[in-house]
């Protein structure tokens, strides 16, 4: 005959008391609920140790982005005026011989902490109104970066020297430089308001 199984009784003759049930359930409980805080806790730290890794790409890149502006708009200032001044001479009068035209050097620009950024979604751990204005400064890098693409293929696509409209391409260059005017000074100065941000999120 098969074994009944009896439950055990305590000294008063009963199953497990209720007190016993209440205090497993709490005990199981609160064991859930450290479990939860814990994985919470890690996720948060996991999220902003992200945060600050790419704040530290986005201010080494930004710093050496800046750079490149500063190594060329004096030189471009100075082409540009010196260009204004040949072009409002009659055609006839223009020499060229204060130009001193050593290249378009134009800004190169590195956003590889964007890049990454936008593809490891750590963008949207950064402070809203930081990442604002990170966004705005590769705005403005992206369109400079395509006005000096357009004037590079545009000199590529020239004809050979001897045949070359000298004055129309020296036009083009005055364009690109007279957009440059705006656009560098605009950089410089949102690259030294964002840079001290980066600073106090990354303290």
């Amino acid at each position: 005959m098969p074994d009944v199984h009896v439950p055990k009784v305590d000294e008063h003759g009963g199953g497990k008391s209720i007190f016993k049930l209440i205090l497993e359930v709490a005990l199981i409980s609160v064991g859930v609920f450290l479990g939860l805080i814990g994985e919470q806790w890690r996720e948060t730290r996991h999220q902003h140790e992200l945060a600050r890794q790419s704040l530290e790409r986005f201010r080494s890149e930004i710093v050496e982005n800046r750079k490149a502006v500063d190594d060329v708009r004096d030189y471009h200032a100075r082409v540009l005026a010196a260009l204004k001044r040949q072009l409002d001479l009659p055609e006839q009068k223009r020499s060229g011989a204060e130009i001193h035209f050593q290249g378009v050097r134009t800004p190169s620009f590195d956003h590889a902490a964007w890049d990454l950024a936008i593809a490891t979604q750590s963008l949207a751990l950064i402070d809203p109104d930081l990442a604002l204005s990170l966004s705005n400064v590769y705005n403005v890098q992206n369109t400079v970066t395509a006005e000096s693409q357009a004037l590079i293929q545009s000199m590529f696509m020239t004809p050979p020297v001897e045949d070359r409209n000298t004055t129309a391409f020296m036009g083009a260059v005055l364009v690109y430089y007279g957009d440059l005017a705006i656009y560098e000074p605009r950089l410089m100065r949102m690259y030294d308001d964002v840079l001290p941000r980066i600073d106090k999120a990354l303290k």
